[in-house]
This record gives structure tokens, C-alpha cells and sequence, in this order.
């Protein structure tokens, strides 16, 4: 649905659209072979090119995501991390080849229905990069429409739609990207693009969000991973080092996971504090215990999204940019989780974040996201807690 907007206000933009609904998953195993509703989803997409009278497409990139996503899922799982595959199918797929095959084809610009926003920084003045783009694509020659990318500067904001914002999932980008992508429902609450979607008439009008991991669906995490992680019973111990049960294999447990059922006993709501891979010991905790808190982490696998001579932290608080990043931003370690003030200092390929405030369940292979204010500066790969 929040696609089907987005291609319809382009329309009416004057854009010239092109439909294209990417093809990415597939199973041998026929336990989850049709997990996937892409069958239906591949018939909106047709229904909604149709509604709107634009060209559709169909381009597969089965061999990629199961490359680099689902490849990617099952070795964080395996390494004892927390991965995140929307983050990696982002990186990898929308805005990689996703986007170089849409270069390759002669398109100006791609457009996703995410909820985020790009802004262009053209003469130290702020401009929406959709509605830029828009007049250039109404009224310029081909090569004035591709001269706008050519500008100083692209930066990603968060959506406006505080509880619908998808800039989390969007960190790894490269930022090259933004200069050719337009987010046409980033202004808008979902609220008013449901609105928009029956006034429109789209034939996905009353679809129902899309649920569980990019491209697949709604799963069941645990299961999946059996199908190539094998179960490998171990202790459940306590911080003070007391069994009070056995799981089925580390891996298939999350730091922040409630366990007080099945084989864990004493009638207590225990959370998983640690995963020992080394020993396969399942580290638990009770609710109320600061061990399940930590007072920062450090994170690798950075990727900036800002220019680095036009970093929005003051600049009394910069250092050398590479070897040296201080400054009060706010973090978010997880989706949907508040944006919470902390101090960060980068050095070389890892930073040190500390919090202002204790937060729970720091799990690493998770994404932490930076930003000031609605701008995001750039992310990383949580590596380990700063208890």
C-alpha cells in the first residue's frame, strides 16, 4: 500500500513511473517454500500498475538475497549475534543492486514507500530533494534533471510519522544513493496514506502491513533456524552461576528474551543476559536485576551518512574526523526503540557509545543508529555491551 501511494503521487507529480516488483525469496525447503505471500503480493503489484495505466516490471534477485541476506542471517545466528536482515536487505538489495539495475536501465531517480526523507543542501539552503527533483523533472532537459544530483549535499531524515519511521532500517545505505532516491510518502503519516490509498482507489487500499523479516514475512525465527542450525541442549544458569534448566542451543535465544517456561523452572520470569557460545551456556537473569543493563556498548561496522566537513555536532566537539568523533547525539539500539541521548566517540572503525541513561537488553549484531535531532548521521553493528 505504502508503495502503491508512492508510485501515485509521483504520477501526479509528473514524473514518468515505472512499476517494478522485485522478487526475492525462495526456499527449497517446502516447510517454508510459501512462508512468502509473494504470489498475491506480485497480483496487487500488477493490479496497482494497472489502476494507475504506468509500465511493470519484474525483476529477480533470489540468487543476491539469499547471498548476502539469508546467507548473512543464519551466520550472525550461528556467531551467537542478533542479526538484522531489513538493515542488510536495505544495503544490499533495494539500494544496491536494486538501484544499480535501475540506473542501468536509464531511470533518473528510484522511489521506495518508506517513511524517511532526503534533503538537499544546495548553497547552504535546505530544499525537499522530491519536490527539487519534481520541477526539474517537468521542466528540465534529461541532462538538467541528472545535474541535480550532482549538488553539494544529501542528508537522510526520519519520517514524519514518529511510530511508522523506517530510517533505522536505512543506516547502511551508501550515501551516494541519496542523491537518486525520493521517498514520496515521507511527509506524510500512515494514517493519511491509507486515507490517500482509498481516495484513490488502489486495489491495495485495506492491505494490512507487511509483518516479520524483509521479502519473507511472517515466520517462525526459531524454526527457521533449525533448518540449518542443529539443536544442541545445554545449561541455563543463572548470574551466580545456578542451573535451573536446559535449552535447546544458544543460538536460538536473544539478549532481553523472556525465559520462564518449558525447561526453565522455579516459577521466576527469567531474561537472557548472555549467550556463551563458547561453553553453550544460556547466562538468565531476573527482571529486576542491572545486569540486564548496560551503560553503553561499542559498535563497528560504521557507515556515515554525513559529509564530514559539515558535521551538525558543534564544532568545539570535533576532533580529527576518522580518529576522533565526540559530541551529544541520540541513539537508537534497536526498531521502535526511543531515541535516547548519549555521548559518542569514534575512533577509526568502532565507536564507543555511552548512555546517558542505563538501557536494557544491548544485543549484539543489532543496528545502533545516530541522530541529531530528525537527521541521521550514520549507524554501526553493536559488538558488545559497556556494562
Amino acid at each position: 500500500m505504502d508503495s502503491s501511494v508512492a508510485a501515485a503521487l509521483l504520477k501526479k507529480r509528473g514524473y514518468n513511473v515505472v512499476g517494478i516488483y522485485m522478487k526475492n525469496w525462495h526456499s527449497t525447503n517446502p516447510k517454508f517454500a510459501h512462508i512468502c505471500p509473494w504470489e498475491q503480493d506480485l497480483r496487487d503489484a500488477k493490479a496497482v500498475a494497472a489502476r494507475l495505466d504506468i509500465p511493470f516490471k519484474v525483476w529477480n534477485f533470489e540468487k543476491q538475497y539469499h547471498d548476502r541476506v539469508v546467507k548473512y542471517f543464519f551466520d550472525e545466528y550461528r556467531r551467537g549475534r542478533t542479526p538484522n536482515p531489513d538493515v542488510m536487505c536495505n544495503s544490499q538489495i533495494k539500494f544496491n543492486e536494486f538501484f544499480k539495475k535501475a540506473m542501468a536501465e536509464g531511470a533518473d531517480f528510484i522511489a521506495t514507500g518508506h517513511y524517511a526523507r532526503v534533503r538537499a543542501i544546495i548553497n547552504n539552503q535546505e530544499t525537499c530533494l522530491d519536490l527539487l527533483a519534481s520541477i526539474q523533472s517537468r521542466n528540465g532537459t534529461v541532462e538538467s534533471r541528472r545535474a541535480i544530483t550532482k549538488q553539494k549535499e544529501y542528508q537522510l531524515l526520519a519520517g514524519k510519522d514518529e511510530n511508522k519511521d523506517q530510517s533505522y532500517f536505512l543506516w547502511d545505505i551508501n550515501k551516494e544513493v541519496l542523491s537518486k532516491t525520493l521517498f514520496p510518502i515521507g511527509d506524510y503519516l500512515k494514517t493519511e496514506v491509507r486515507k490517500m490509498a482509498k481516495k484513490m482507489n488502489l486495489p491495495v487500499s485495506d492491505k494490512k502491513d507487511s509483518q516479520g523479516i524483509c521479502f519473507i514475512g511472517p515466520i517462525d525465527v526459531r524454526e527457521y533456524l533449525k533448518t540449518e542450525l542443529p539443536i544442541k541442549k545445554g545449561d541455563v544458569i543463572t548470574i551466580d552461576g545456578q542451573k535451573i534448566g536446559e535449552h535447546e542451543g544458544v543460538w536460538f535465544y536473544t539478549e532481553g528474551q523472556r525465559k520462564g517456561t518449558g525447561s526453565v523452572g522455579g516459577g521466576i520470569p527469567y531474561y537472557v543476559v548472555k549467550k556463551d557460545i563458547k561453553h553453550n551456556k544460556l547466562v538468565v537473569a531476573p527482571r529486576a536485576s542491572k545486569k540486564l543493563f548496560a551503560h553503553g556498548l561499542v559498535a563497528n561496522k560504521l557507515n556515515w551518512l554525513i559529509k564530514k566537513n559539515s558535521s551538525p555536532l558543534p564544532r568545539e566537539t570535533l576532533a580529527k574526523w576518522g580518529l576522533l568523533y565526540r559530541g551529544k547525539i541520540s541513539v537508537r539500539i534497536r526498531y521502535r526503540h526511543p531515541a535516547v541521548p548519549a555521548t559518542i566517540k569514534v575512533d577509526g572503525d568502532e565507536a564507543k557509545i555511552i548512555f546517558d541513561q542505563p538501557q536494557r537488553a544491548v544485543t549484539p549484531g543489532q543496528s545502533i543508529v545516530f541522530y541529531k535531532d530528525d537527521l541521521v548521521l550514520g549507524g554501526g553493528i553493536i559488538k558488545k555491551p559497556v556494562l
